[in-house]
């Protein structure tokens, strides 16, 4: 992943920044999965994308991207859309998967959408933030961190 603009030294961006690299790795299994035909495992790990999205989102969407509103609202607002989207999809895991022959091709063409929003972030919106964003905003991004906490395991934790 990135690591050209220094924004990773932020222990926020930081921890953003593995959540993507772990949901990476999850879509390359999934797409393991699906080259073995092994739909419930896909399932599973789409599942496992969901868990680490979920207070990734809610960092991103209740600190961050508030923060970055005002300046960028066109972007800040596709981005936002993109995630209601991935999730839609993510949550057809829990449901009737396994008899919708339309549903792994869906799940990879949503984890194709995915791929693209972490890249959009990872080489738009985190360097940004870096450039933007004042105290009190990562103040507001660490207290959603705070609140949503993590699905990754923190050393010492």
């Amino acid at each position: 992943m990135c690591e050209y603009c220094g924004c990773q030294a932020l222990e926020t961006i930081d921890e953003l920044t593995q959540e993507h690299e772990r949901v990476v790795t999850l879509i390359s299994r999934v797409r393991d999965a699906r080259r073995d035909g092994a739909i419930a495992r896909m399932a599973e790990l789409a599942r496992e994308i969901t868990s680490v999205l979920g207070p990734h989102t809610q960092v991103e969407e209740h600190g961050l991207f508030p923060a970055m509103a005002a300046e960028f609202p066109e972007q800040i607002a596709r981005l936002e859309a993109e995630h209601r989207r991935i999730e839609s999809v993510l949550a057809e895991a829990d449901g009737p998967f396994l008899t919708d022959p339309g549903w792994p091709d869906r799940l990879i063409d949503t984890l194709d959408l995915l791929r693209e929003h972490i890249l959009k972030e990872q080489d738009g919106v985190f360097p940004a933030a870096l450039a933007i964003l004042g105290t009190e905003d990562w103040e507001a991004v660490e207290k959603a961190r705070a609140e949503a906490g993590s699905a990754l395991s923190r050393p010492g934790a």
